[in-house]
């Protein structure tokens, strides 16, 4: 079995992992994690406890997990939903510095955030991560070129102040011609020109699974829908381990740890509070976007649009433009964020400010909302905390607790490096991050399983881009797939290239939903950890904000390519179909509600997935 796959039965063999290390005996967990058994998380005695038991499954627990397990501890990763959830997969799908961050002047956080962005385009993930070109209009002549061209030239300029060579291209002013030009969509009297400047862009939920397998190959014991029901204590007060059920079945089990991690989001104060009353504290502010056909608005250029409260962006993305976002308290349940009337009408209206021809309600295909975990300046009394940037803090509530919170999309891996050094403490010094250099599944330079290549060879991008252009061309598909597969598997390309192999049929896209390759939600079951319905259409593609009525013409299709993959009764296929067709019901009429509080009550009235399986649907983390 490849290390890296998140099979179901992958998933099977690390929660019996993380049960063996209840056995543990012989001597206190309540001390810092060493990993002096082994160099890897391999190989470790049955009945040791964890180094590290890391409680969230969204980019700042899967990064730390993979930070844990790369620097040789022995590390267990749990998600009560699946991977990427929550607030991971409903971002802006940006990877950028900041430019607001400029006119707080914290130059180090922006140099920071760029510095990621570079490192995952250029080294990370490249696969997964892609420049783009944005244009920020200008309204007045003089003033706007001065001020707004110093900004971003600053934010060039922060890019380039590290050892790695420059990699995006210098910004450049542009003329109310090139303007219109690049966005003919763009009103002619709402900008005299605009600035370019280049950031990147990102499927987030793809990073999260990625991260989430990397993980596991460097020897995690991940699993997912296995919700922690309480933390434990020793007798002496010190956190180490959890109470956790398994969703799928039902069962409850303990989990011994020397340290335990939370990146549980704005889950977490509920987190905390399982051992004690102290800790970070963080409000849930709701961001939501909107989705329309790239046919509505012709360019290949994003635009950020300066609005009276922050900023909107209009982000090509795919076959679809995405516009967002916005930034409000949410008071309600943090499970079921979601967009109401008013957050769409803003959405639209801030974007209408600059276009020619108006967008609609019947212009939107999709939407969707998520939850920024914004940090309170204080912590509880009580915490030892290391207050690690204006975005993100680490604190320590209880001994044996470490809690993260805070921090974007962006600066994932520095959250993660920063929450393992807490938790080593002295032997972090010792034991260094080595996340910087470590590519992850899909760029990886391994040994090509291609026969028709030369022995030894590697599958590197330029020749992961000839074999999936072959891969198309033999198959019929449309010169868009070249692309389309290239930016979500990387040289993985070839093992969707096996499937097709043992399954002919699967290197057909699907009936309802063309931009998907049968063969992908295949690979998505085998290889991703896709467990349920809604993980497929929401995470592992993006069906369901993709096409119209959230994908419901696919879903019988993909259903059925589950049910055969996963081994579902018909009366199972059948549930699966029916929750997903409430959830939709649900959703469609929240986003019709004036105010939070009547769209999250809407939505809470579907008909979750958690409700074909066994277990708690308490909320999890």
């Amino acid at each position: 079995m490849n290390a890296s796959h998140l099979s179901r039965q992958s998933r099977e063999a690390a929660i019996s992992a993380l049960k063996r290390s209840r056995q543990a005996g012989g001597g206190p967990t309540g001390s810092e994690p060493t990993g002096q058994a082994s160099a890897g998380t391999h190989g470790r005695p049955d009945g040791e406890p964890l180094d590290v038991l890391v409680i969230g499954g969204g980019v700042t627990g899967a990064g730390t997990a993979l930070d844990a397990a790369s620097r040789g501890l022995r590390v267990g990763l749990v998600e009560a939903e699946d991977w990427a959830s929550g607030t991971s997969s409903r971002s802006s799908k940006l990877l950028h510095g900041g430019l607001r961050y400029l006119e707080m002047l914290d130059f180090a956080l922006v140099h920071e955030a760029l510095t990621e962005r570079d490192v995952l385009l250029t080294r990370l993930a490249p696969h997964l991560v892609e420049p783009i070109a944005f244009l920020h209009p200008l309204r007045r002549p003089i003033w706007d070129r001065f001020y707004y061209g110093t900004g971003i030239a600053l934010y060039d300029l922060l890019a380039t102040l590290r050892r790695m060579p420059r990699v995006m291209p210098w910004h450049r002013h542009v003329s109310r011609r090139e303007l219109h030009h690049a966005f003919p969509e763009f009103r002619g009297d709402a900008a005299v020109g605009a600035i370019q400047y280049w950031d990147a862009r990102v499927d987030d939920a793809r990073l999260v699974t990625s991260l989430v397998r990397t993980a596991a190959a460097q020897g995690s014991h991940v699993a997912s829908r296995v919700q922690v029901t309480g933390l434990h204590t020793d007798a002496a007060g010190r956190v180490d381990g959890a109470m956790l059920v398994d969703l799928e079945s039902g069962e409850h089990f303990e989990v011994r740890a020397k340290q335990v991690i939370s990146a549980t989001g704005v889950w977490t104060e509920a987190t905390q509070a399982m051992a004690a009353p102290g800790g970070l504290r963080v409000l849930a502010s709701k961001g939501i976007h909107v989705v329309v056909p790239k046919e509505r608005l012709t360019g290949e250029r994003g635009l950020i649009l300066r609005t009276a409260k922050s900023v909107l962006f209009v982000i090509p993305w795919s076959r679809y433009w995405i516009i967002g976002t916005t930034d409000t308290p949410w008071t309600e349940d943090l499970h079921h964020p979601v967009p109401t009337a008013a957050d769409i009408d803003y959405v639209l209206a801030e974007a209408n400010r600059v276009l020619r021809t108006p967008l609609t309600r019947e212009d939107v295909v999709g939407s969707y909302a998520g939850l920024r975990p914004l940090l309170l300046p204080e912590v509880k009394a009580g915490t030892k905390s290391a207050k690690v940037s204006r975005e993100h803090t680490v604190a320590s509530p209880v001994p044996g607790l470490v809690s993260i919170a805070g921090g974007k999309l962006t600066t994932y891996r520095v959250m993660a490096k920063d929450a393992v050094d807490f938790a080593l403490g002295a032997e972090a010094a010792r034991r260094p991050s080595r996340t910087e250099t470590l590519r992850l599944v899909g760029a990886e330079l391994r040994p090509s399983v291609a026969e028709r290549l030369p022995a030894g060879r590697t599958m590197g991008l330029r020749e992961t881009a000839r074999f999936t252009r072959d891969f198309v061309t033999t198959h019929g598909l449309e010169d868009r797939f070249t692309r389309h597969l290239l930016r979500r598997y990387g040289n993985n390309i070839a093992e969707l290239a096996q499937i097709v192999a043992e399954i002919p049929e699967a290197a057909r896209p699907l009936g309802a939903a063309s931009a998907y390759l049968r063969a992908e939600i295949i690979y998505a079951i085998r290889a991703e950890g896709a467990l349920h319905l809604d993980d497929l259409m929401d995470r592992r593609t993006r069906i369901r904000f993709e096409y119209p009525n959230q994908g419901l013409d696919a879903v019988v299709e993909i259903a059925a390519i589950a049910a055969q993959e996963l081994g579902w009764s018909a009366e199972r296929e059948r549930e699966e179909v029916a929750a997903y067709r409430a959830m939709v019901i649900a959703y469609a009429q929240a986003i019709t509600q004036p105010d939070d509080a009547a769209a999250a009550k809407a939505d809470a009235h579907r008909g979750d997935q958690s409700q074909t399986r066994v277990g708690s649907t308490e909320p999890g983390w």
